[in-house]
């Protein structure tokens, strides 16, 4: 490890931030380096106790928090903007060494995670309500809007802080207090934002981190006792439905963001060039670790011979290597686990007919990269036409028709993006419509951004995240009926 990495490493606190104080834990894990294997450095794990603990502080918080003045709940959320942006490139190395991105990638996420709390810290002070007269005349209504109460906020790895800053953004702005939960194989990048927004005057308590690697153990007493009133969570669906069971004793308020199987469709008419530059954001974006990455990749069968030779080759002349060395555009997945769930995906669609193009295997050495990898005439009876891939694959298939690519597109349990690109302005807003799912790529191969509202339907997930829907989440509605003067 160079000096530079020690010296960002050792400047993030690794203790459990409870109550506004960093505190030892009796136990602690190890973080690693997916690039090379080698551990980075040991964080504090928390027990059920000390989850508890961080409840109890949430909890405290709440009652005067929620009387905190909104321009002053925005301010903060904006001084932590301006924190944010001023340490990018400590905090873009930060996570590059826990999670793998390259660090362009990890550059853009930190820029993306300021933004969530520019956004929130502006719709603090729109937080509405109404006023009206009855139909009836007798009565007036007054509608007001009030913070949910104390909220367990549960990220992701693969977004270590952007999904930190979606969900705490619009929590500090509603008056909500809460205690993140962040995942284990990328704590740092959460506890270095707990001290920036400790920095920035969110008082003690509203904000509670407890990294753990005994979740179950932790975090079900905390969805028990009527404490905790709303649930976030973003990861696996599987995990989501054990969730939202648990949830449903207390009725809490939950909003999960869950899997994606997301299809990328190509019409005949598309700009070639575009399509194969979408496709090469929306699968590759963050080393195809990503609820939103293309996972299934139809082209009409007049122009797949044209886009899989480009796509291809755009894929295969990709560089991979440690994430902080200059030029690397693919850094390694997340841990053993993840590549051989990838490795098995890639070799249960060959032996279904698939054609390797490109790719296909690990790559020898420390650290657990994948190459980039390109596969024609999936089966549709493959695994991977059917689960997250999370990797850098790309399952390509050809069809003929509107009805048949929507009709493969929409077999799913998934819901949440699919990307359309096509010049003819009628069947885009067909598609579109026709398209199960929470969000649409016209034409483009990104759809995140704080100012529009992020999530999906069916199996992806409940509620949204960003956009001026977004608060909302964290808001109760309440009505008081007033007698006529």
């Amino acid at each position: 490890m160079s000096e530079r990495e020690r010296a960002i490493i050792a400047a993030v606190s690794k203790q459990l931030f409870i109550g506004g104080a960093w505190r030892r834990a009796q136990r602690s894990f190890a973080v690693e380096d997916p690039s090379t294997g080698n551990t980075l450095c040991e964080v504090a794990d928390a027990s059920p106790e000390e989850g508890a603990s961080a409840v109890d502080a949430a909890v405290r918080a709440q009652a005067h928090w929620a009387t905190v003045a909104p321009r002053e709940r925005g301010e903060i959320l904006r001084r932590a903007f301006e924190l944010l942006m001023a340490r990018q490139e400590d905090l873009a190395w930060l996570m590059t060494l826990e999670m793998g991105k390259p660090l362009a990638e990890s550059r853009g996420e930190i820029a993306y995670a300021a933004e969530f709390f520019r956004w929130f810290s502006e719709e603090a002070v729109r937080i509405d309500g109404g006023y009206a007269v009855a139909p009836n005349g007798r009565a007036r209504v007054l509608v007001m809007r009030q913070p949910v109460g104390p909220a367990l906020l549960i990220t992701p790895w693969n977004f270590p802080m952007a999904m930190g800053a979606r969900k705490i953004g619009p929590a500090v702005a509603a008056g909500c207090t809460m205690v993140v939960k962040p995942a284990p194989q990328t704590p740092l990048s959460m506890l270095a934002l707990a001290g920036i927004l400790q920095e920035a005057g969110l008082p003690d308590g509203v904000l509670n981190v407890v990294p753990t690697t005994r979740a179950g153990e932790m975090v079900e007493p905390m969805l028990h006792g009527g404490r905790v009133r709303k649930l976030s969570f973003t990861g696996s669906t599987a995990v989501g439905r054990r969730l939202l069971a648990q949830c449903a004793d207390e009725v809490l308020r939950t909003s999960m963001e869950l899997g994606g199987n997301a299809p990328f469709i190509v019409f005949d008419d598309a700009d070639l060039d575009a399509a194969v530059e979408g496709a090469m954001l929306a699968k590759m974006r963050n080393i195809g670790e990503a609820c939103t990455a293309a996972n299934r990749v139809y082209v009409h069968a007049r122009i797949a011979s044209a886009f899989v030779e480009r796509f291809a080759a755009r894929m295969g002349a990709l560089k991979l290597g440690r994430g902080i060395e200059p030029g690397v555009e693919v850094g390694p997945l997340i841990d053993a686990r993840a590549r051989e769930k990838v490795a098995s995906l890639v070799a249960d669609a060959r032996e279904r007919g698939a054609r390797l193009l490109v790719g296909g295997g690990p790559v020898e050495g420390p650290g657990y990269f994948y190459r980039p990898t390109v596969l024609l005439d999936v089966s549709p009876h493959a695994r991977m036409r059917h689960e997250e891939i999370f990797g850098p694959v790309a399952p390509v298939s050809t069809f003929e028709t509107e009805d048949e690519v929507i009709a493969s597109a929409n077999d799913t349990e998934y819901g949440l993006v699919a990307y359309v690109y096509t010049r003819d302005l009628a069947r885009a807003m067909r598609v579109c419509e026709r398209l199960d799912v929470g969000m649409v790529g016209l034409n483009q191969g990104i759809v995140s951004s704080p100012a529009s509202p992020f999530g999906g339907v069916k199996h992806s997930g409940l509620g949204r995240e960003g956009g001026r829907v977004g608060i909302d989440e964290f808001l109760e509605t309440k009505y008081v009926a007033i007698a006529a003067p």
